[in-house]
């Protein structure tokens, strides 16, 4: 059985259809292509509640065994991505985003500016990404 996936994407202009999202499709074509099911793709404002309760509600339906979100995770003030899901998982799994951050670092100094955060809710593994294609093909 393969491992489902969800994809969540972060943007406002993106939600208010000003922004082509070019991330998540990078993303799903990756998840795919390792030979996942991507059930649900979504697109959504940097709204910090509102994306806590659909990690929330994927988890606890259990939706998908993996949520990969992209976006959010910088100093923006809209970038709520690793506050909402440290509010929605049950135990942090640091290692994840220290990683990321580690093999960035190797590319970029900005790597050490990503705020990425991962945990784990129930049984589905939550694992915050940059917002921009290319760094999403760095740290997947």
């Amino acid at each position: 059985m393969a491992y489902r996936v969800a994809v969540i994407t972060l943007s406002d202009k993106g939600a208010r259809g000003e922004r082509e999202d070019k991330s998540g499709p990078v993303i799903c074509e990756m998840v795919q292509a390792a030979g996942y099911e991507v059930v649900l793709t979504e697109l959504l404002n940097d709204d910090r509640e509102g994306l806590k309760n659909e990690l929330i509600r994927i988890a606890d339906e259990h939706l998908a065994d993996l949520i990969l979100t992209t976006g959010g995770t910088g100093f923006s003030q809209r970038d709520n991505a690793p506050e909402a899901t440290m509010d929605a998982v049950e135990r942090n799994v640091p290692g994840i985003a220290e990683a990321m951050r580690v093999n960035s670092l190797k590319i970029t100094p900005r790597g050490m500016l990503s705020r990425a955060a991962s945990g784990i809710r129930k049984y589905t593994l939550i694992i915050n990404l940059p917002g921009s294609p290319k760094a999403v093909k760095e740290n997947l």
